[in-house]
């Protein structure tokens, strides 16, 4: 078979394309195919869609195939353009690759597949690519990406900050908490960062909000009540958040307690601090007695560590009304324990107990966003750090907002023959 024959037929290529070189480079391991049209066609406007003959070319694109036997291959084309009364001088859609990219339909959509389960630098390697080159395509699908998502506020939302580096740097982080998608990132955790994302929709469209899970932080508070109508209502603090707080409280418990014990040579909560922060039905098999020893002696610790274990019994309620009830029986057991840390931190949910229990309500948590932490921060070793915040933006809603990123070729064909475009445009071009 006809070397050019073979090839038009693994490229996909049809009239009025055709083969017009192919160059076989054996040494240099390189495959470079040049492409031209037959004479006598029409060119798609890509603004109107209308027929015109071909005004000129544009200057020789080179895309970057699949590779043809572990040999790369190129493919080499002059676009045509239009000259449309409308619309100026215009070069058609390619049928190849994406304006802007240097890669085949096929090559762009292989570096996506690869870069989603490689880092970029094993993506460079495995594809023949340059980091700038792999990081490129990570981008245009990314930008792809968003321009393709329906324009729409989730029902329920997740708002959460992500440290990017040390030196309490972060970004604002919106998930649907529905899809499972991070839906907006902004720079830093301020009011100014959540009201950047309220601010794409209308008062309408934020409406529609039935619910948002957050944190006590206020800046998060303020700019939902700013934007979204009935927050008070609809604003939820995650209950893993608030756990958090008390969590903190039982190991400076600890902190304290084993301090003191170490004065008088007791040893005896050396290398316990997780014991008393997991959940009890999370504590290993295999120390189970050891916790049940130390649960057996006057320890503040152990007080602390039952009042946090109660207060897990809170979200198991279905109304507001039995969760405040719970809470107040609760509240009078943890400020009369003469734990300070606990006391404090009692206090700190008492403040803020009308949007712990709109949970009874909606029952949503940042769950989601814990889950995408967990993503982020693997993505986040695998690139050994990011080069700046755009990119590190760029690698979450690429690994994590359910984008569609895979380029399309056009949906028609933007060359064709001038009996075909007469019959197209009813022989008025």
């Amino acid at each position: 078979m006809d070397d050019k024959i073979l090839f038009t037929r693994i490229l996909g290529i049809h009239p009025p394309w055709f083969i017009k070189e192919l160059v076989v480079a054996e040494k240099e391991k390189r495959i470079d195919i040049y492409l031209d049209h037959e004479a006598g066609i029409r060119v798609r406007c890509p603004e109107c869609n209308r027929f015109y003959g071909v005004y000129d070319h544009s200057l020789e694109r080179v895309y970057r195939h699949l590779d043809t036997c572990e040999m790369q291959t190129h493919i080499h084309v002059r676009l045509p353009r239009a000259n449309c009364p409308d619309h100026g001088v215009k070069q058609v859609d390619s049928e190849f690759g994406e304006n802007g990219s240097n890669m085949t339909f096929a090559y762009e959509s292989f570096v996506i597949s690869v870069a989603k389960e490689c880092n970029i630098k094993a993506t460079g390697r495995l594809c023949g690519l340059s980091w700038d080159q792999s990081w490129n395509a990570l981008e245009r699908a990314v930008v792809r990406g968003q321009s393709r998502k329906e324009h729409r506020v989730p029902k329920c939302i997740g708002v959460d900050e992500k440290s990017i580096a040390k030196g309490h740097k972060y970004e604002s982080l919106v998930y649907d908490i529905d899809k499972g998608t991070v839906e907006y990132v902004y720079d830093d955790r301020r009011q100014e960062s959540l009201e950047s994302y309220y601010k794409q929709f209308s008062r309408k469209e934020l409406s529609q909000i039935k619910a948002v899970a957050m944190d006590m932080w206020d800046p998060y508070i303020a700019a939902t009540k700013a934007y979204v109508p009935d927050a008070d209502k609809k604003i939820v603090f995650d209950r893993f958040h608030v756990m958090r707080h008390v969590l903190k409280a039982v190991d400076k418990v600890r902190i304290s307690e084993h301090r003191q014990l170490r004065e008088i040579g007791e040893q005896i909560l050396t290398g316990t601090k997780y014991l008393w922060l997991w959940s009890q039905e999370n504590i290993p098999v295999w120390r189970n007695e050891e916790f049940e020893a130390l649960r057996a002696k006057d320890l503040r610790v152990c007080r602390a560590w039952a009042i946090k274990e109660n207060l897990r019994h809170l979200w198991s309620y279905r109304y507001g009304a039995w969760m405040r009830k719970y809470f107040k029986r609760w509240y009078f057991w943890a400020t009369h324990s003469r734990l300070k840390p606990i006391i404090k931190a009692a206090k700190t949910l008492k403040s803020h107990l009308d949007n712990i229990v709109t949970y009874a309500r909606h029952r949503i948590t940042n769950a989601l966003a814990e889950g995408v932490n967990t993503k982020i921060e693997k993505i986040k070793r695998m690139a050994y750090g990011f080069r700046s915040r755009s990119h590190y933006r760029t690698a979450i809603y690429f690994h994590c907002g359910g984008l569609d990123l895979f380029p399309r070729s056009p949906a028609r064909p933007s060359l064709s023959f001038k009996t075909l475009c007469t019959q197209h445009v009813g022989g008025t071009h």
